[in-house]
């Protein structure tokens, strides 16, 4: 039988690790490719390069809509590198009947991150379908940044290094069910979505040597972790209680079986550092948000695997999500 794709293959996860293994990597094998980073580092090292789609729903959610999604999302990618945003491309798939209010709207909040980032728009393309083709609007961005911090990668991670997270997780992907679902909550709850290069650029500045970052963006934190610790061959020792978590999230995941760690960020990422610099990258995280903590630290123990130390003195394994996960969240 023939198999298809369905929605746990665009899950961040296991179904989605697989299909890219299995059809496109398959095809498209090449050096740069293997490496699996946010963003391709091309040139000897001086630019890094990446693209991504959006297909949120609803295109407007507390605290963002679609083109500031957009926008962050392809620019954290590069910043995940070490790279300044420079350059972007916009393409849009707009479905007939779509409010050129809405698309307005949509594009100013792209703009309005662009200046965050330094960067412009430099190439575009504009499709419209018939109705019911899409829902509303797709957006494809393609981002190229200058590299300011070389050397930063899944497969650098070491015995005895940390890994820290820079503020609460899972509220893109909490705030985007509760959208999606008009579920009323009694708190101001909203996506963690942001440009994150001014927070790295800070890190940079410091003098840390970052050894690897990543935005947790589908699949989470999770899935974040379990890619170091599958491109380093080493165990990532995590403390259950450490991981910072909003009690409106919490009540989410609670009421719906979710795991925080496994939800969508925007403006949520991972570093990894020396144990030396562990304390200097905290302070520095911390001046943009309080929540930032060390998760996390990497061992031998189990190599290319996630353990999760509860507070009641138990361990688990902490895999990759599988499964229908928060559908188009990004």
């Amino acid at each position: 039988m023939t198999k298809t794709i369905t929605i746990a293959h665009g899950n961040g996860g296991e179904e989605n690790n697989e299909l890219i293994k299995k059809v496109f990597y398959k095809h498209f094998e090449n050096d740069i490719l293997a490496k699996s980073e946010d963003a391709a580092v091309i040139e000897d090292g001086k630019l890094a390069f990446t693209t991504d789609s959006f297909t949120v729903s609803p295109l407007f959610f507390p605290g963002g809509d679609i083109g500031k999604l957009a926008v962050c999302g392809t620019c954290n990618d590069l910043a995940m590198m070490g790279a300044k945003p420079k350059y972007m491309t916009c393409s849009v798939i707009i479905e007939e009947g779509f409010s050129t209010r809405e698309l307005e709207k949509i594009v100013k909040s792209m703009k309005k991150e662009l200046d965050i980032n330094g960067a412009i728009v430099v190439s575009g393309d504009t499709k419209v379908v018939p109705r019911g083709s899409v829902d509303k609007l797709f957006i494809n961005t393609t981002g190229i940044g200058e590299i300011q911090h070389k050397g930063i990668s899944a497969s650098g991670l070491k015995e005895g290094m940390s890994v820290l997270v820079s503020r609460d997780v899972g509220t893109h992907g909490a705030t985007i069910f509760a959208a999606r679902e008009g579920i009323e909550l009694a708190s101001t709850l909203q996506t963690d979505c942001a440009s994150l290069y001014p927070e790295i650029k800070k890190l940079i500045d410091s003098g840390i040597k970052i050894v690897a970052m990543r935005d947790a963006t589908r699949g989470g934190v999770s899935a974040v972790l379990n890619e170091w610790a599958k491109s380093s061959d080493v165990c990532i020792e995590v403390i259950e209680e450490s991981i910072p978590v909003q009690e409106e999230v919490r009540g989410i995941c609670e009421m719906l079986g979710f795991e925080a760690v496994d939800l969508a960020n925007e403006g949520t990422f991972v570093l990894a550092v020396a144990k030396e610099d562990e304390a200097k990258a905290l302070e520095v995280l911390q001046q943009t948000h309080k929540t930032s903590t060390v998760i996390a630290s990497v061992s031998e123990q189990y190599k290319g695997r996630v353990l999760l130390n509860s507070s009641w003195g138990t361990k688990r394994f902490l895999d990759l999500p599988t499964g229908e996960l928060l559908p188009r969240i990004c």
